[in-house]
This record gives C-alpha cells, structure tokens and sequence, in this order.
C-alpha cells in the first residue's frame, strides 16, 4: 500500500468513531428518559455511568486479543455489540433495563471497536501518532456535533425510544460497511517504525507488568482519572446546566452542544501534537490550566450569562478531548510502542474509574445540594489535585520512564 493510502483509516475511523460516539449524547436522552421513568439526576445517569465503565473495561480485557484476530474481525463484533445494544434500548421498560442494554452492551461494542481502530491507526501512522491517534478521534468527540441536533429531532418526532430503535438498524449496516478495509501493515510497510523508535537511543518498549510499576505510569492513571472524572461529568450535565441553570430552551442548547464537540474533537489532534512537541507534563498542565479558567467563569456568573456558559463549557469539552489523545500519546511517549495495544488497555481503565467518580459525585451533589455552582468547586479542587500529582510524579521529559 501507498504511504497516502493509509489516510483510508483516518477516514473510515473518524466516520465509525463518530457513530461510536453517540454514547456522549446521553445529556440529550437524558431528559426526556427521567420524565419517562419518573426518575431523578442520580438514577438517570446510571446508564451513561455504566456505559462509559464497560467501555474502559472492554477496552482492558480487548487489549491482548486485539492483537491475536485481525482487526477487522474484532471491529465488526465491537459495533454487532453497539448496535444489539440501541435495538435492545428500545424494548427498555425502566432504568435497570438501560443499564444493561445501554450500558452494558453498547459500553462494551464501543470499548472494543475504539481500541481496534486506535492500534490500527497508530501501527500504519508510525511516524506521527499523536497527531494521527488524536486526527481520528475527532470523529469520536465530534458525535454530537452531528448526532445532537439529528437525535433531538428524533426524539421530537418519533419518541426517545423509537430513536434507539432507529439508531440500531441504522448502525448495524454503516459499521460493517466501514470496517471493511482494516487489517494491520505489513513488515515491509512499517519498515519506519522500529527507526522511528530508536532515533533518540533512549526510549525503551516497556512490557505492561514493568509499564505499571513505574512511578511514571501512576501518575499517568491518577490524572487520567482526574481528567476524565471533570470531562465525562460535564458534558452528561452539558444539557442540563444550560436548562435549570442558565435558563436556556432545549433548541439553544443543543445548538450549543453541537459546537462543544467542535471543542471536543479539535482538542485531540492539537493536544496529541501538543504532548509530542513539549511533554506529557506540559500539556497536563495547560489542560488543568484551562479547565481552572473555565471553574472561576461558571462560579463567577452563577449562571447568569449564557455567553459565558457557551465559553466556560467550550473550554471543557476541549479539554476532555485533550485528555483523550494526552494519555495515548503519553502511554507510547512514556512506554515505547511495541506493547501499545496492552498498555493503553491497562491505562484507558482509569477512564472507567473517571465516569463512575464522576456521574456517581455530581449526581449526588445535584440531589442533595440542589445548586449546580457546587460542581464547579469541586472542579477546581481535582484541577489543584491533578497539578500536584502531575509535577511531583511526571518528569518534564516525557520520553523517559523510570
């Protein structure tokens, strides 16, 4: 194959990465779900919660078999998973139902077809995967962009669960068509890749067994979870917050939603090129930087102020699409990329840890509380958190691991 030829992945995987990514478009279920099951913020985010636990959790236990079958394969079972899951959606007669169906299935087809198409992706991109892992995740962060405005009319003129229905059939025939194309390169067309490895002499290819005994890799999880526990909590609430607590109609945020994806995806290329340029170190920095930025905006205009709602809530979808491409990027940076595939598995778990903390505390703060301002603090405090952990735990030099 071509060296320009290997942008089909890129392609082909934004296009399944966006359809995967529906799964962020809870917040615009999420409403119409709690007057349909009568149920409050805390019981409606279960289903969002344990979708984006079996995400990470398939991605971890996919890791190894990932690169045993061909990818093809193992996308096509990852989106027959996703789109079982949106047809079973539709049969759901209460929460518990969503978390099986939504949840349980749909989290585990999408953990599964995630990881496939970011080791393909970075095998074929060996000489730039930063930018080429974060490039296809925009598809993923960029969902809503198109999915929101589409699943709102759906939802208008159908009912929430006809459009799971709809979702499912569509999904069952665009997956398979995409996956068409996967495989892995060759020898002769990775010939790059080990050169690429050794230029600087000192990266080393860790195995997963010496990736988790470094201190390195610690503070990688820890603000890996600090990081996906603000994002995924945030654009669950996106919804919500612009309705009870701006005061904005339905019609406006999801507007609105549609360009925070826009944040969302361009976080990740710039931010795996960002991680590669300076440092893993670095970019978490300036990531924990903007999210604290974002904080003081919300808890400054109470929620008085739609334009600062859209800026401070743009800052944070970008930023959870920042964390996304940072921890990959910082896994190959940090750990070489022989065992790639086994130790982003290990590393995206902190992502589950992320959604469970996340939904689990705000719903709670929600419930009790009352006042949506609270979330903020609490952001701002794991923001002060993931600075300490970063600077006493993360060398400057990201290409170094102890």
């Amino acid at each position: 194959m071509r060296k320009h030829a290997r942008w089909m992945y890129i392609l082909n995987g934004i296009i399944i990465m966006m359809l995967l990514g529906t799964v962020y478009s809870y917040s615009i279920f999420r409403k119409s779900l709690e007057e349909l099951f009568r149920i409050g913020s805390a019981e409606s985010g279960l289903p969002y919660m344990t979708a984006l636990g079996f995400y990470a959790l398939f991605m971890f236990l996919s890791g190894k078999m990932i690169e045993r079958f061909h990818p093809r394969i193992m996308l096509l079972f990852g989106g027959f998973l996703v789109s079982l899951g949106w047809i079973l959606s539709y049969f759901a007669t209460g929460v518990t139902h969503l978390v099986v169906s939504y949840g349980m299935i749909i989290g585990a087809g999408v953990g599964i077809a995630y990881g496939v198409i970011i080791n393909v992706v970075a095998k074929w991109f060996y000489d730039k995967r930063g930018f080429a892992v974060g490039l296809v995740l925009i598809g993923f962060g960029m969902s809503p962009l198109i999915v929101a405005p589409i699943v709102r009319n759906l939802i208008s003129n159908f009912g929430v669960m006809n459009t799971f229905l709809y979702l499912g059939l569509a999904y069952a025939v665009l997956i398979p068509v995409l996956a068409i194309p996967f495989r892995y390169p060759t020898q002769n067309e990775t010939d790059g890749f080990n050169k690429t490895q050794n230029v600087n002499g000192s990266l080393k290819s860790f195995t997963t067994s010496e990736m988790v005994k470094s201190k390195q890799f610690k503070g990688l999880y820890i603000n890996f979870i600090i990081g996906t526990t603000i994002g995924l909590m945030l654009i669950g609430l996106t919804f919500g917050i612009g309705i009870d607590y701006v005061g904005l109609n339905q019609t406006t945020v999801t507007t609105m939603i549609s360009a925070f994806a826009i944040f969302n995806g361009m976080g990740r290329p710039f931010s795996g090129w960002l991680t590669e340029k300076l440092s893993p170190l670095k970019s978490m920095l300036i990531s924990y930087g903007l999210i604290m930025i974002a904080s003081v905006i919300m808890i400054i205009s109470q929620g008085r102020m739609p334009v600062l709602y859209f800026v401070a809530f743009a800052l944070f979808w970008f930023n959870l699409g920042s964390w996304l491409a940072i921890a990959p990027t910082t896994t190959i940076l940090m750990f070489g990329a022989k065992n790639y595939s086994q130790n982003y598995s290990v590393v995206f778990t902190a992502y589950g840890i992320g959604a469970i903390l996340g939904v689990l505390t705000s719903g709670a703060f929600i419930d009790i509380v009352k006042d949506y301002t609270i979330l903020f603090y609490y952001i701002f405090l794991l923001s002060l958190i993931g600075i300490f952990v970063s600077t006493t735990m993360l060398k400057d030099n990201g290409r170094n691991a102890e």
